[in-house]
């Protein structure tokens, strides 16, 4: 079993920067394979960026290649996502997810997070 805490978001100016963080609570964090997914109100849950288990690999939707890094310290069980150069169209609850497949599908992983909310103004 494994808990996600999702924390960062907030309100920031469009072209700003924000850094989201997910503290992994349970066992095996380093086992798993984690996912950033964010859900704009109305639409689906969409996928973001994504790592493998040591952070060797690593992927991004083509809306946030470039301005979006994903990341993970294993010694702190924490995975983050660092959001640069923001749009408005990035307005989003964002969601951590973690699984044992590394996968862009929402429905493959796990665990979830709570999501934290990202508001980007024009």
């Amino acid at each position: 079993q494994v808990q996600l805490v999702e924390s960062g978001g907030g309100l920031v100016q469009a072209g700003g920067s924000l850094r989201l963080s997910c503290a992994a609570s349970g066992r095996s964090f380093s086992n798993y394979a984690m996912g950033w997914f964010r859900q704009a109100p109305g639409k689906e849950r969409d996928f973001v960026a994504r790592i493998n288990w040591s952070g060797g690999t690593t992927d991004y939707a083509d809306s946030v290649k470039g301005r979006f890094t994903i990341s993970r310290d294993n010694a702190k069980n924490t995975v983050y996502l660092q959001m640069n150069s923001l749009k408005p169209e990035d307005t989003a609850v964002y969601y951590c997810a973690a699984g044992s497949r590394y996968t862009a599908i929402a429905g493959r992983y796990d665990y979830w997070g709570q999501g934290t909310q990202v508001t980007v103004s024009s």
